[in-house]
């Protein structure tokens, strides 16, 4: 899922989709078909003996060499820009043997547990140690996509995000939903839990999938103690912009209910779950309770705990909404390079716009120099930097429309980038993906560039929320005093 929410972005940006599987249910197929996505299926042909070492290799039920063969082979058409691959069972020796079908490697991984050979890698959870988890994994080109800010969340939840504040007030909802398929049947213990708890006129929805194994048993019990059952419902994020609080696992629905503020007492439904909501729980971004093996009574005891502390319910829904912004999808599609924003240098002709640019007023408000500059001193300025090699001035265009202006002052292996949109024009909001494009621009332009850094006032806070939300790590604080 996470993989067709990344596919939905590229295709409405005009990239041509081809999903590579094997043993992939019907009702997948139908779904890929729909959406106008081209789907090619691999046979299962092989003995246990073919598997190989990997912890989880008995997942992909064939060699990874056979595996690499069978999709070279469905994708020998033509030549992709990117094979995007999620499977734990794969690793850099599939993905060496693929660079001959695609030009470049997108991994998504979240275990962590073997090497890539690849130019970026995906890890969209909550780690403590996330920025150095893959340093002996991946060489040192690859480009790290690290955490929530990245996760892959479809358009709705980004819009609802806008809309949404932090959770305060009492628990009138709660929504339930522990994955499609919960073979544990976490979803019953929790419909029990929640049979128990005595407050006053509570709503109850309870989510599962088509394939849930006590689908039945489930739907019983939400009649018997009036609670709403959904099956395979394409309302979730309207739910959890409706819920007070969650019972949930962990995977991209954490992300998914972080994102719209949704505080959660999180359960895992697999072991590779156990870090990342961990992890997530120490930032406080959810509650994660140790469960002892009367599941139904802890479930129970921690929900009555939340439903009663609504400080900590607010606090998980601030600290969450902050984390995840719901732009991680298109975050992801501008470092693949897949961006309506086109990024050249500044020419002779520009000059007389970037004059009326930078003198107005707003552009001026947020400039260490806020004084009106004069036209000769303009021309003087922009002489200077056209010649000069080490810096480069940049102007980004969608649609043959002006969307704002970037500056590069290289300096060894470093780069001060200096960002504004162009006023007065229809360019609110796009801040983040021309800084993104102007980024993909230095990687292929000046390829020993290995760290970008960026001044901001500090009464700049737009541009202090654009650094943040694109990676970027404060790492000192200037002070001033005025005398007199």
């Amino acid at each position: 899922m996470r993989c067709l929410t990344l596919a939905d972005g590229l295709k409405l940006r005009g990239a041509q989709i081809r999903f590579v599987c094997r043993e992939l249910p019907m009702h997948f197929r139908d779904m890929l078909a729909a959406k106008g996505m081209e789907f090619a299926s691999l046979d299962n042909n092989a003995s246990a003996s073919s598997l190989d070492d990997l912890a989880h290799s008995h997942w992909l039920g064939v060699s990874q060499i056979q595996d690499a063969q069978t999709t070279i082979q469905a994708l020998s058409d033509r030549t992709w820009d990117w094979i995007v691959v999620d499977h734990y069972a794969l690793d850099s020796r599939w993905e060496s043997m693929l660079r001959q079908a695609a030009k470049k490697v997108l991994v998504i991984d979240d275990i962590a547990d073997r090497q890539h050979d690849c130019d970026m890698l995906l890890d969209q959870n909550f780690y403590s140690d996330m920025q150095t988890r893959y340093a002996d994994k991946v060489s040192a080109h690859c480009q790290l996509l690290l955490g929530p800010r990245y996760a892959l969340l479809r358009d709705e939840f980004r819009q609802l995000h806008k809309q949404i504040k932090p959770r305060s007030g009492s628990v009138k909802r709660v929504l339930v939903f522990l994955g499609g398929v919960d073979t544990d049947n976490y979803t019953g213990h929790a419909v029990e839990a929640l049979s128990k708890i005595n407050v006053s006129g509570l709503h109850v929805d309870v989510v599962v999938g088509a394939q849930h194994p006590c689908r039945e048993q489930i739907k019983a019990a939400c009649a018997q103690y009036e609670f709403v059952c959904h099956v395979q419902t394409d309302k979730m994020a309207e739910m959890m912009q409706a819920a007070d609080l969650a019972i949930g696992a962990g995977g991209v629905a954490t992300w998914e209910r972080c994102c719209l503020g949704l505080p959660t007492l999180a359960i895992c439904t697999a072991d590779n779950q156990q870090r990342q909501v961990a992890d997530a729980a120490l930032e406080g971004l959810l509650c994660f309770p140790e469960l002892n093996d009367d599941l139904d009574q802890a479930i129970q005891r921690h929900t009555n705990a939340l439903i009663e502390n609504s400080y900590l319910r607010q606090l998980i829904s601030r600290n969450s909404m902050q984390v995840v912004d719901g732009r991680g999808m298109s975050r992801v599609i501008a470092s693949m390079g897949c961006t309506d924003i086109e990024i050249r240098a500044a020419r002779p002709d520009d000059s007389e716009k970037l004059f009326q640019w930078r003198n107005h007023s707003s552009i001026r408000a947020v400039s260490r120099n806020a004084n009106l500059i004069d036209w000769a001193v303009h021309q003087r300025w922009f002489a200077s930097v056209s010649a000069d090699s080490e810096k480069m001035l940049l102007i980004g265009w969608r649609a043959e429309s002006p969307v704002g202006v970037v500056r590069f002052d290289m300096l060894n292996d470093e780069a001060e980038v200096s960002i504004y949109l162009v006023p007065d024009v229809a360019s609110s909001g796009q801040g983040s993906s021309l800084l993104q494009s102007a980024e993909q621009w230095l990687a292929a332009n000046y390829p020993d560039i290995r760290k970008i850094r960026a001044d901001v006032l500090r009464a700049n806070e737009r541009s202090q929320r654009l650094f943040v939300s694109a990676g970027y790590q404060v790492e000192s604080i200037s002070y001033s005093k005025r005398l007199y």
